[in-house]
């Protein structure tokens, strides 16, 4: 029997992974009058929660697999975790990212010391390719979200979200609004919080995790999703590992308009003075918007990456500059 994501899976992975990652802040913010808490994981090395399962998985390698090196696809933020953490041990590292993934991201990868390879979104499928320069040269692949460890690795950040929130206020977290691709941040957290609601926050014509814990099962996003500023949620279609672990926990998903994630990136850089990309910001506009539900003041909301190309960020934000 294939094994599953688990939370004492998950709490070792934090110890395993606690002297390599930042411990990122977890910030009061008022929203509709009532305060509640945003983990800043646009603050992590590496600009997003990523590289917290990359190192998971990597730590685990054996000498004989890490001299073979590992291959990933991302559209970046996996990207950028995965290069970082096999340069901190010394593995070479060989990314599949699109073509038209966002420059900021691309730099950061060769600036970690990874090799590109670039695909074309539209017309060839990342995973097929990644699978086969793995087995080219014999590399280890490292999925950015349909893998154990790094499942258990994303997991991480609620572990610390409950002793954050434990020492804040004496309390847990009740609720956790998530930003979700293929779901290994919320699935992790999930595990991590028992207790907690958990609401997956995806773009709007992206929201596969939604549909799929609607049905029960694996549901694809159409063809003709439409475009989304989130490129780093574009997952087509969502793992059973992840799926399984957020069915589970009794999580339910939401999406919301490429519109109200502008907002929330305006209103983290008015309120919180922090630098969130599209993807990162879903589940900020999740809250703001009244669409995860009833907040309280025991209310998580995860800002998963800051990684924006500067030309789109300056964008938005000079939209709104009267907001």
């Amino acid at each position: 029997m294939h094994r599953k994501p688990s939370r004492e899976g998950v709490q070792a992975a934090a110890a395993r992974v606690a002297d390599e990652v930042i411990r990122t802040p977890l910030l009061p913010v008022e929203i509709g009058g009532r305060r509640l808490w945003v983990k800043a994981e646009c603050l992590q090395q590496g600009g997003s929660f990523k590289l917290r399962g990359a190192t998971n998985r990597l730590a685990l390698l054996d000498a004989e697999e890490r001299a073979r090196g590992v291959v990933a696809f991302s559209s970046g933020n996996h990207a950028q975790g995965v290069a970082l953490a096999a340069r901190r041990l010394g593995v070479a590292a060989t990314i599949v990212m699109p073509a038209d993934a966002p420059a900021v991201k691309r730099d950061a990868t060769l600036a970690a010391g990874a090799r590109i390879v670039a695909y074309d979104r539209a017309t060839e499928s990342r995973e097929e390719i990644g699978v086969r320069l793995a087995a080219e040269s014999g590399a280890t692949l490292v999925p950015s979200f349909d893998d154990v460890d790094v499942i258990e690795g994303q997991g991480s950040v609620g572990i610390e979200i409950a002793e954050q929130m434990r020492a804040a206020t004496g309390e847990l977290p009740d609720k956790v609004l998530v930003c979700c691709g293929g779901g290994g941040l919320s699935a992790g957290i999930a595990l991590a919080l028992p207790e907690a609601e958990i609401v997956t926050v995806e773009p709007e014509g992206w929201d596969d995790m939604a549909r799929s814990l609607e049905a029960g099962e694996p549901v694809p996003v159409a063809p003709d999703a439409p475009a989304t500023r989130c490129d780093a949620l574009q997952t087509r279609l969502v793992s059973p590992l992840t799926l399984g672990a957020l069915a589970a926990s009794g999580a339910r998903g939401v999406w919301v308009s490429e519109e109200e994630v502008a907002d929330a990136m305006a209103f983290a850089a008015r309120h919180l003075r922090l630098v969130v990309e599209p993807g990162g910001a879903v589940a900020l506009a999740a809250a703001l918007a009244g669409k995860g539900g009833p907040l309280t003041e025991r209310t998580v909301v995860v800002l998963s990456g800051g990684n924006v190309d500067p030309a789109v960020y300056a964008e938005i934000l000079a939209s709104r500059a009267s907001g």
